[in-house]
């Protein structure tokens, strides 16, 4: 058996030749990956430059290149930005918005012909892929305020219910309903909800609601299988104590079921401690932190 070091470097060698990373045209769109992906990470309304050539880790001088050309088969505009000359925007044209919809068409094709190659093992080998691409992506995983009731939230806390119910004897499916008629309360200034992303999948939600005048509650902390052990739930957590202190919340608490054990422990070494209980089931356990 091929050592893991070995194997690592014939997957990465399979996905240069799948994904067409050393073809001059992309997807038969006559530009290399790396221009198009430039291209993808171009919003209509703006983009920084400094954002896109972080992202992906191009040099200066490659990213100018990218954008010279681009901007000569007229898909993006660039400009200084009017609040700070020192930043450039690049916006997608028309023409731009036209080839990103079929970047777009040919890229789910070819997608969905990769994984029909997988058959029966389809969700096995989504799942493998999430995974891999999560951890690569670690270092730019980013937590952002979101609507509790976009379809990325509903999906988070569809994901959510599905574990209490798989793991705790006391959820049953007809506890749960989507939208949460809660939503408004974890809406600023009431309360607010968090989202992490690694790349455009949402992979952890946590959320914080109002209960009596300077006391607020932690909800709804989930985090996707594919971004497990990577630290994610505990950062969730700060940001959304951060949150907290900032609309001047001095108590928090939360509640749980010991059946979910890893949250347990994660709230005790993060300085929660045994609070009276305040709400029924499938909770067994209730938790405070004071800020």
């Amino acid at each position: 058996m091929l050592d893991a070091i070995a194997r690592l470097r014939r997957f990465n060698r399979a996905v240069t030749r799948e994904v067409g990373a050393l073809d001059t045209s992309f997807l038969g769109r006559g530009r290399p990956l790396g221009m198009a992906r430039v291209l993808q990470l171009v919003q209509p309304d703006g983009t920084d430059v400094a954002l896109i050539r972080d992202r992906l880790a191009l040099d200066s001088g490659l990213m100018s290149r990218f954008l010279r050309s681009l901007e000569r088969e007229g898909l993006i505009t660039t400009a200084s930005d009017p609040a700070d000359r020192r930043r450039r925007i690049a916006r997608l044209t028309e023409a731009g918005r036209e080839e990103m919809a079929a970047y777009d068409t040919i890229g789910r094709d070819s997608a969905a012909r990769i994984i029909a190659r997988a058959g029966s093992r389809a969700a096995e080998v989504v799942a493998a892929m999430d995974l891999i691409a999560t951890l690569l992506n670690r270092d730019q995983l980013a937590i952002r305020p979101a609507d509790p009731d976009t379809p990325e939230a509903l999906a988070c806390l569809q994901a959510y219910f599905d574990e209490l119910v798989a793991r705790v004897p006391a959820a049953q499916p007809g506890m749960f309903s989507l939208p949460d008629p809660q939503s408004d309360s974890y809406r600023p200034p009431q309360g607010r909800f968090l989202i992490a992303w690694s790349d455009d999948l949402p992979v952890g939600c946590v959320s914080l609601r109002p209960l009596d005048g300077a006391v607020a509650e932690v909800k709804r902390l989930w985090v996707h299988d594919s971004a497990r052990g990577q630290g994610l739930a505990r950062r969730l957590m700060t940001a959304i104590e951060d949150e907290a202190r900032a609309m001047r919340v001095s108590l928090l608490k939360l509640d749980t079921n010991s059946a979910l054990t890893e949250a347990l422990a994660l709230y005790r070494a993060t300085g929660w401690t045994a609070t009276a209980p305040y709400t029924g089931l499938p909770a067994d356990t209730w938790l405070e932190k004071p800020l």
